[in-house]
């Protein structure tokens, strides 16, 4: 996705867009690099919506900041978690097994709420649903400190993450919309601000903790408060734009049609008939395994190596914003490539090389393995770029990207679970760390599978 995403931008950046034939014969109109305007009506389209406000500059300036910062909302509630899981275990006496259930929440979430999003998108319009992730968010968030017990805790961090699936599947669909000509560098801008947000709350959620009187609970609570920036932002947008029609909202391609304009029928891919399909969703369940893995354990791992309780946040975001320059520089280099194999090995090595050092000197070298594992975690942008490069049309990049990514992370969901269970009946880190590096070595077997220059849909087809 992030590839397709790289490549349309560099097309509209070294070309200039002239009238065009669209697939269903309509003509639209020269792209003038400003971005698409709901109340704009194309010539052979149907009308908005009726009730769609007149859409201004300061709406567009606010749905760029709306964007922002609910990017910088999606990961806060796991990584600030991360970094006073300790505190929190102590303080609801809860036993390794749970707080490694914890880890697992997230991917669990993603997997089971993110498939509502584009039914709910269609009923009421993804402003209105980013909306509410925002609120449910930040209603999540404020609650969880304060629940009251371990039921509790897990009831309101499963709200927030519920809110964090919805907005993360729609979030893409909105830049795709509405910034048609700017789907790149909107992109670039988003995926910033999500690293941002991974890498701060991993930072600051100790320091703050301290400054607000060394309790786990406000240090916690106190992530709502961007939730609800976020949430603010979105309103106008919400009473702005009604219920956009079926496809805008689930970002689909037009149909296909004849020479008439008459739709043609498509047949219906068979995603799970592709080798690769299957090859890449295993790849990104793996990697979203070391992901969720790191994200919920590394800071505690680094601490029962003797590291400060702060160090160990700071490590935690070093892993997290290697992300930011990495997820422009890989996409760029995968499409260029016509088998992203050898960058997938060099990823693996990387995540191979950090895993080992943890094992023979955590503390010691712990700036070396942090940069080493964030560099290993950059296999998410490559996962993403490879979706967009194994399909052939669009229709077949959004059912693989479906299929990837929610068997990914039903793969993906064992994983911190059993990293805790290992911790509390082994009493170290040396069988978890041994077991994160097992998972690498499938992750760079099918991830090179995946990366062969083939399509799902010819491998769907034979």
């Amino acid at each position: 996705m992030m590839g397709l995403m790289a490549s349309d931008e560099t097309r509209t950046e070294t070309r200039t867009e002239t009238p065009t034939e669209t697939r269903t014969g309509t003509t639209r109109p020269a792209t003038t690099g400003e971005p698409a305007v709901p109340g704009a009506r194309v010539p052979g389209e149907a009308p908005q919506a009726s009730g769609t406000r007149a859409w201004t500059p300061w709406m567009t300036r606010l749905l760029v900041l709306g964007i922002v910062l609910a990017a910088v909302n999606l990961r806060p509630a796991i990584t600030s978690l991360g970094a006073l899981l300790e505190e929190v275990r102590d303080g609801l006496g809860m036993s390794g097994s749970v707080a490694g259930l914890l880890t697992s929440v997230p991917p669990l979430c993603f997997a089971v709420f993110g498939v509502a999003a584009p039914r709910l998108a269609r009923r009421f319009g993804p402003g209105a649903v980013v909306f509410g992730g925002m609120v449910a968010i930040t209603a999540g968030l404020l609650i969880r400190p304060y629940a009251g017990g371990t039921a509790g805790f897990l009831a309101a961090t499963a709200l927030a993450l519920m809110g964090i699936a919805l907005s993360n599947v729609l979030m893409p669909v909105i830049v795709k919309r509405f910034f048609p000509d700017r789907v790149g560098s909107m992109t670039g801008l988003y995926s910033m601000a999500l690293a941002f947000g991974t890498s701060i709350a991993a930072a600051a959620t100790v320091p703050v903790t301290d400054a607000l009187g060394g309790h786990w609970q406000p240090g916690l609570a106190v992530w709502a408060v961007l939730g609800a920036a976020a949430a603010l932002s979105w309103i106008p947008f919400v009473r702005a734009q009604k219920a956009p029609s079926s496809a805008d909202s689930a970002g689909a391609d037009a149909p296909r049609a004849d020479a008439d304009g008459r739709p043609v029928e498509q047949p219906p891919l068979r995603i799970t008939r592709s080798r690769t399909a299957w090859a890449l969703a295993v790849f990104f369940g793996l990697q979203a395994t070391a992901a969720y893995i790191t994200m919920g354990w590394m800071a505690q791992i680094f601490r029962d190596a003797g590291v400060s309780a702060g160090t160990a946040g700071l490590l935690l975001a070093v892993i997290m914003v290697m992300g930011v320059p990495l997820a422009f520089v890989i996409p760029r280099v995968a499409t260029r490539l016509p088998h992203q194999g050898p960058i997938v090995l060099v990823l693996g090595v990387c995540g191979l090389a950090g895993y080992a050092g943890l094992y023979f000197a955590p503390a010691g070298g712990a700036w070396v393995w942090a940069l080493l594992l964030g560099v290993s975690n950059c296999a998410f942008p490559l996962a993403l770029t490879m979706v967009g490069m194994r399909a052939r049309t669009g229709a077949g990049v959004a059912q693989l990207s479906a299929f990837a990514q929610s068997t990914g992370y039903l793969i993906s969901i064992p994983g911190p679970l059993l990293v805790g269970v290992l911790y509390q009946h082994s009493g170290g880190w040396g069988l978890p760390i041994a077991l994160m590096s097992a998972l690498m070595v499938p992750q760079i077997i099918v991830g090179v599978l995946a990366g062969r220059d083939r399509t799902v849909e010819e491998e769907a087809a034979s």
